[in-house]
């Protein structure tokens, strides 16, 4: 049964905008992607926004509704309450491009300061050789689809300057250096850079990234925390810390 909603979506550039509302018919099934659509085609052919698949697989339309960060292709209108003014509105940390279009190339960024995968030698017969536990713990992370959702919502990037001042590399690249220092066959040495140049230290560990997930990685459980332990291990055990005193290990 169709019914008339009424949204308030952001419209501007860099230099400014504000909300615009739009009384819009919604017909049973639809997500708020179908809707942005339908104002899109009937009442605002100028309205930008990002999208791809509309399965929840390329993360492109990730915005803020009704003030979370949410895919709006996996977003039910029914699933929002009835009656309601529907909000929607950019990534807020990042900055704009064009009403629902942030730019996110920051992130991009980031990816290129991680060093590349560095496999072990092949074993004698040119295979190599992995338990599956181990390939299982780090498959949880190449789920993710880059729709940046995590980072949107990190009080660290979003409130205290770490996206400006480049003091942490945020949760969705944290998972990326959790997913090759975890791997098998890896031999490179991320741990350094973990604790000083991509910022460990500054998550406090509040698990609201895993909370927007929409592939429910356990980022906080099963990344963030593992890596800081391992920067702890190396940097701040008092045993490790007096090995390399004595005997000048700096991987102890």
């Amino acid at each position: 049964m169709a019914t008339t909603r009424t949204f308030k979506v952001w419209r501007g550039d860099a230099k400014g905008g504000d909300f615009k509302q739009y009384d819009i018919q919604v017909d049973d099934g639809m997500v708020v992607l179908d809707v942005l659509h339908r104002i899109q085609a009937q009442q605002a052919q100028d309205l930008a926004l990002r999208w791809n698949c509309k399965a929840g697989k390329c993360g492109s339309c990730s915005m803020e509704i009704n003030g979370k960060p949410k895919l709006a292709c996996m977003t039910r209108m029914n699933s929002l309450p009835e009656g309601e003014t529907v909000t929607v509105q950019p990534l807020k940390t990042f900055p704009v491009m064009k009403d629902l279009v942030t730019d996110v190339s920051w992130n991009y960024a980031q990816n290129k300061r991680i060093p590349k995968f560095k496999p072990r030698p092949r074993d004698p017969d040119g295979k190599y050789r992995m338990y599956q536990e181990d390939v299982d713990r780090v498959q949880e992370f190449r789920k993710c689809i880059e729709c940046f959702l995590c980072q949107d919502v990190c009080h660290v990037l979003r409130d205290r300057d770490g996206r400006e001042q480049n003091t942490f590399v945020g949760p969705r690249f944290m998972i990326r250096v959790a997913s090759l220092e975890m791997h098998p066959l890896d031999t490179a040495d991320r741990i350094p850079a973990v604790k000083d140049e991509f910022g460990s230290g500054m998550c406090n560990i509040t698990k609201c990234c895993s909370e927007v997930c929409p592939e429910h990685i356990h980022i906080t459980d099963n990344g963030i925390i593992p890596l800081k332990e391992r920067v702890v291990d190396r940097f701040y055990d008092p045993v490790a810390m007096l090995w390399r005193k004595i005997f000048g290990d700096k991987r102890a």
